[in-house]
């Protein structure tokens, strides 16, 4: 299957676009399996090309990288490019996701969701490769995409039987012309605006891990999208509704915490199971599963004040499950880059459900922090600049047995690399604390 990816590339003058960990990515692959390709490599940033044989590649830099596209046959776009305002012929764009699906798509479960799918796809590689193990089928089974590790990197290792469970964020899926076998979309809220400009793209974006399903195909989605899938011709099914009463499950012991969490579960299960897998079989493995870090994560109790390092939440709706979830929090860190995603959700939960105190940073927390006045909030609503200033506050106000909760509903771009790195912050700081 590998072939048919060399087959659509073999001959073609190839612009890699982005050269980040994807980017970089791809040029291995190409350079390992057409090794005679004519490549160009363009990053906005010069910097990316300080490792690269510049005799070798054409190489394009600075606010106009994108204009070399108009030589080339083929574009391969890393997620992060946005061809938005660009005069750029789409149909020359493919992505690493577009050539795998359109060569492995017969073994792949592809998740995505604004929110939930890198524990959702952990858990269904957690629960597939304990049930091959128990089995003494293998190992046959990889995790890949958007947790962190290109698709491209793992291509020595699938065979046949493999299956990949592949998380996909619609960065990923806004370029492709065949969706997953299997294909879950656990929720779209509005998110990445700055990338697509309006919320109707990105929701579009989405739903392309559904869209070019075929029969035999299974379409695993929520119970609010469920109507939108009518005209799919694969099998549909609301793994919201889907009914688990009969199999005992002890949502207590499964180590992982809310109502949020449970519609990941029941997702998660849905998506196996299309791989012929029993849910008999399936189910003991969520008891071992290993939360992932940075999401309503309990850091631990310091000096008689918990922690939780929720900061995954980059949207209102992720924010208020974990503060269903995690209970009486009394300092709720809120706030960064300002996307332009609306914000009366969150506003109308604090108005009902008051914290004592609220922190805010950024110009998403100044947003907050407008609409909360706004609103005549009754909770006290306290400004910061920086994770070290947070503290601060929360040591000089704090008491014992108080819970402080970082779920930011915002990005973290303005401050930190990615959200990864604004919790290792937060963490380090309460264990500090």
């Amino acid at each position: 299957m590998i072939y048919a990816i060399i087959n659509r590339l073999n001959g073609k003058k190839i612009l890699i676009a982005g050269f980040g960990r994807e980017g970089k990515s791809t040029l291995r692959f190409l350079q390992k399996y057409i090794p005679d390709a004519m490549i160009g490599i363009a990053d906005k940033n010069e910097s990316a090309f300080q490792d690269i044989d510049k005799e070798r590649y054409e190489l394009f830099s600075g606010d106009d990288y994108l204009n070399a596209a108009t030589d080339y046959d083929i574009i391969i776009k890393t997620p992060g490019i946005s061809v938005n305002n660009i005069e750029i012929d789409c149909s020359k764009i493919t992505s690493q996701t577009d050539l795998f699906l359109e060569a492995y798509h017969n073994q792949v479960i592809g998740i995505t969701g604004t929110k939930g799918k890198s524990t959702t796809s952990s858990l269904i590689y957690h629960i597939i490769k304990g049930v091959k193990a128990l089995k003494g089928k293998g190992n046959d089974v990889i995790l890949a995409g958007n947790i962190g590790i290109p698709i491209l990197d793992c291509i020595d290792d699938i065979n046949e039987r493999t299956i990949i469970v592949y998380e996909l964020s619609a960065h990923q899926l806004q370029f492709i012309n065949k969706s997953p076998h299997v294909g879950v979309l656990l929720n779209v809220f509005e998110e990445h605006l700055d990338h697509f400009g309006t919320f109707d793209k990105y929701k579009d974006a989405k739903i392309n891990v559904l869209r070019y399903m075929s029969d035999g195909d299974f379409a695993i989605v929520n119970n609010s999208l469920y109507h939108e899938t009518e005209s799919l011709s694969a099998n549909r099914i609301d793994f919201e509704s889907f009914d688990l009463n009969n199999f005992n499950i002890n949502w207590e012991e499964i180590p992982l915490m809310g109502e949020h969490n449970k519609l990941n579960v029941k997702a998660a299960l849905c998506a196996c199971r299309s791989f012929e897998f029993s849910l008999e079989d399936l189910v003991p493995h969520l008891y071992t599963f290993k939360p992932l870090e940075h999401r309503q994560e309990f850091v631990g109790n310091f000096n008689g004040v918990k922690f939780y390092n929720d900061s995954i939440s980059t949207i209102p709706q992720a924010t208020i499950a974990a503060l269903n979830t995690i209970k009486n929090v009394n300092f709720l860190l809120l706030g960064g880059f300002d996307r332009g995603i609306d914000y009366s959700p969150l506003i109308s939960y604090l108005k009902e459900n008051v914290m004592p105190y609220v922190l805010l940073t950024g110009k998403a927390g100044q947003t907050i922090k407008n609409m909360l006045q706004d609103a005549d909030y009754k909770g006290n609503i306290l400004e910061y600049t920086d994770m070290e200033s947070a503290f601060e506050i929360v040591r000089n106000i704090s008491k014992n047995g108080d819970v402080c909760l970082l779920s930011p509903a915002a990005a973290s771009y303005d401050r930190y690399k990615n959200f990864e790195e604004r919790g290792k912050i937060f963490k380090e700081l309460a264990k500090k604390f």
